[in-house]
């Protein structure tokens, strides 16, 4: 349960104190969200090589992909359009662009770097 909570709070997966992103980004401002390169608490190191993220970008399809699906099943009630839908699903899915990265790569850092794994 502590990993869930260190997830959605985005705090560091080895001392849970310190915060992995320095700032959450904004889409309506065309801003990405910033990571700290070492957690300000206990200085651990979160992007282990080049390329260490890459893996959270399939972690962040499926987390896409399961918000469009529940946000079409919920809509349906609402929206007969097809087309209205699709427009809908695309905004919601940009609304929520920089909140599906910070989840994505802090699951993948929790899967990759938890409490007592050694990389």
């Amino acid at each position: 349960m502590s990993a869930i909570v260190g997830i959605l709070t985005e705090k560091c997966p080895k001392c849970g104190k310190g915060k992995v992103f320095s700032s959450k980004g904004n889409p309506l401002l065309f801003k990405m969200p910033r990571m700290n390169e070492h957690c300000p608490v206990c200085n651990h190191k979160f992007e282990k090589e080049p390329g260490y993220f890459f893996g959270s970008m399939f972690v962040s399809y499926a987390v896409t992909v399961g918000e469009m699906i529940v946000f079409f099943l919920l809509a349906h009630f609402f929206v007969k359009e097809i087309i209205t839908m699709i427009v809908l699903i695309g905004i919601m899915s940009i609304l929520l662009s920089t909140f599906n990265f910070r989840l994505s790569r802090m699951i993948w850092i929790y899967l990759l770097d938890g409490k007592n794994r050694q990389i």
